[in-house]
């Protein structure tokens, strides 16, 4: 219908135009009467109409948002001091202006330097806790929620995340211990509450599950509470026990899985320097070297004696440079350096008769 009184009005338009024309004696006929009038009367026909057509089409919207743009990006290329017009060789210039290619140049260059420092700046990361599943557990006396939660280090892909398993009562042990420890950090800390029934209800489940990502993303924020020996041994020590028990009862395969998931647990945590990581370092080379797997075991080896290179009166300096002169000799690697510092030891009077293997070390710890 719209369609139908353009045309109408079109005719009718054209028709005056005509009609003047004649009457003028002589005067020239325009070469587009028509489009001129509409042009001219847009205003005036865009009231007339009020609001039946629309003269802005979606395109024309397009056009100018993508104008716009355009706009902006030269003007950000003015502020480098670059040419505004890169497309000239395309609009008929055979022959780009000097100062044309040298803004070009320097354009790829700006874009190459700003591609280098991408590639080479470090990502910040910063460890997620995530409840990945749960599960409800009965025994005889008892039953309680099971909460897998993955530790994942976020800025980069993760392909070995660390995993725990733990019960309501678990992090509320640590709540209560934080608080009396960090009473001032922890203020701000919040903590599901306990609750007398509906604790194996979906709703109530999911609910602790988002609470207890939040509670441990908080601590970890705090950094005193981040180094506590409280928070750090929640995730690590239990595997350690059970790593242990397994390795002094002969279950070398699911000794090692722990003894792994323990590192991993560590590594995320950033705990190095401490005499748990080392027990864990031996813990792996131990099971590895019972699995028949001596190139990984010389591996785990050399980590710990790197750790321990300004250490010289550490007890499991000497069992790992046993095991590693050993395993060296095996996968065919220098020993020599191990076997200096060997000799440096005995040098300093430490009766080497005396140090235990690291699988004694491993069975005679104790780790409360």
């Amino acid at each position: 219908m719209a369609f139908r009184f353009m045309h109408r009005l079109r005719h009718a338009l054209a028709g005056e135009g005509d009609l003047e024309g004649q009457g003028g004696g002589g005067s020239e006929v325009e070469e587009f009467p028509e489009s001129s009038e509409l042009e001219d009367d847009t205003d005036g026909l865009s009231t007339r109409l009020s609001g039946t057509l629309s003269f802005t089409s979606n395109e024309e919207e397009e056009e100018a948002e993508n104008e716009e743009a355009a706009s902006q990006e030269l003007g950000d290329l003015g502020e480098l001091g670059l040419p505004k017009n890169p497309g000239a060789m395309e609009n008929g210039d055979p022959s780009p202006a000097p100062a044309e290619r040298q803004g070009s140049n320097l354009l790829t260059r700006q874009l190459q330097d700003f591609w280098r420092r991408s590639r080479s700046s470090v990502v910040p990361q910063r460890l997620l806790f995530e409840v990945t599943s749960t599960s409800v557990v009965s025994e005889r006396s008892s039953k309680y929620v099971l909460y897998t939660i993955y530790l994942i280090r976020s800025g980069q892909f993760d392909k070995a995340p660390a995993a725990i398993a733990r019960r309501y009562s678990d992090f509320e042990r640590l709540n209560r211990r934080l608080r009396h420890q960090f009473g001032c950090d922890m203020a701000g800390v919040s903590f599901p509450r306990k609750r007398l029934r509906r604790n194996f209800t979906a709703e109530t489940i999911a609910k602790r599950s988002r609470a207890f990502e939040q509670f441990l993303s908080h601590l970890y924020s705090i950094a005193e509470i981040r180094r506590s020996s409280d928070f750090l041994e929640f995730f690590f020590l239990r595997d350690l026990q059970a790593a242990q028990r397994l390795t002094c009862t002969g279950m070398y395969g699911e000794a090692l899985a722990t003894w792994s998931n323990a590192y991993r647990l560590q590594d995320k945590l950033g705990v190095y320097s401490s005499g748990r990581f080392l027990l864990t370092l031996a813990g792996l080379v131990v099971c590895h070297q019972e699995l028949d797997e001596p190139s990984e075991a010389h591996h785990y080896c050399e980590r710990a004696l790197v750790l321990l290179e300004a250490q010289h009166s550490h007890p499991l300096l000497e069992p790992f440079l046993q095991a590693h002169i050993h395993l060296s000799w095996k996968v065919g690697k220098d020993k020599r350096q191990s076997e200096a510092r060997l000799q440096g030891l005995q040098g300093t009077g430490v009766a080497l008769q005396q140090q235990p293997t690291l699988k004694e070390f491993l069975i005679k710890e104790a780790l409360d």
